[in-house]
């Protein structure tokens, strides 16, 4: 049984509810949004992200695990059914390469294209270490009431850079340290990754102490654990760093890492952001 087919399976927690695909062809499926999962418009764009993901691991064509991952979120997701398609385009001895879309009402919403890769054991080296930060148990929880329902689904623990205190225009650097993990214990895995590529709240907030209207336009998660290492993780603490390196024209980037407790690198992602300001 792959392990994606897992994920689709197991519907007992928010997560595995909110990224569920039921096939109707092959590549084919059908996904319903979460309310457990909703943000401001829409649903939180990292569950979003993870059902793009979700598409390619059902998929009884599947070699190997994800290397990358790409999403462009052409318009929000609205409240109810969608669907969704996952096509291997291109597929050699140990790479395989895909096409996603997401689409309501007879409209794309999401493109997304991703490769994966049957990997072999090599040499290798975080060349990213991780920072020097105090412990998950040392970090207390934030003192914040949820503005949307998908924070609700994690804890996060903010060591530096959490939502300003005072939203009076005096930003001076947005760069964002926390330790997180699923509020409701689940292990960690390829899905449960790149979603919480995404659990950064928007970066010009920080910089700016100023609350603007965003939206990401587009994310690329690449993943240096499979399957096996993030099982071995179960339910621990991930460490998250996010900081953006231009802000012009109407919209900024991000560049984010995700370390295990370990100080192995997880994954890291970069995204585009568009804001009104």
């Amino acid at each position: 049984m792959r392990f994606g087919t897992l994920v689709a399976m197991n519907m007992q927690h928010p997560f595995d509810q909110a990224v569920a695909l039921a096939p109707t062809a092959e590549g084919v499926y059908t996904g319903a949004t979460s309310p457990a999962f909703a943000n401001m418009v829409g649903p939180f764009g990292g569950v979003t992200t993870a059902v793009a993901l979700n598409a390619v691991l059902q998929h009884p064509a599947l070699l190997g695990e994800p290397v990358a991952l790409t999403v462009n979120f052409c318009a929000a997701l609205a409240d109810g059914t969608f669907g969704a398609t996952a096509k291997p385009v291109r597929t050699n001895r140990s790479t395989q390469h895909w096409v996603v879309e997401l689409s309501q009402a007879g409209e794309v919403v999401m493109t997304a294209t991703a490769m994966t890769a049957a990997r072999r054991e090599t040499w290798g080296v975080d060349d990213e270490p991780m920072p020097a930060v105090p412990t998950p148990h040392a970090v207390p929880d934030p003192n914040h009431t949820p503005q949307v329902e998908w924070v609700r689904r994690y804890q996060m623990r903010f060591i530096e850079g959490a939502l300003p205190a005072d939203w009076d225009g005096g930003g001076v650097h947005s760069q964002t340290r926390l330790w997180m993990r699923e509020s409701a214990p689940r292990p960690l895995d390829l899905c449960g990754l790149a979603a919480l590529a995404d659990v950064f709240f928007p970066r010009i907030w920080l910089r700016r102490a100023t609350r603007v209207p965003v939206g990401t336009v587009s994310m690329t998660v690449y993943f240096h654990a499979g399957s096996a290492q993030l099982a071995e993780l179960g339910h621990g603490w991930v460490l998250g760093q996010a900081r953006a390196q231009a802000f012009r024209n109407g919209f900024f980037d991000q560049t984010a890492q995700l370390w295990s407790e370990g100080g192995h690198l997880l994954a890291n992602s970069h995204q585009v952001v568009y804001y009104k300001a």
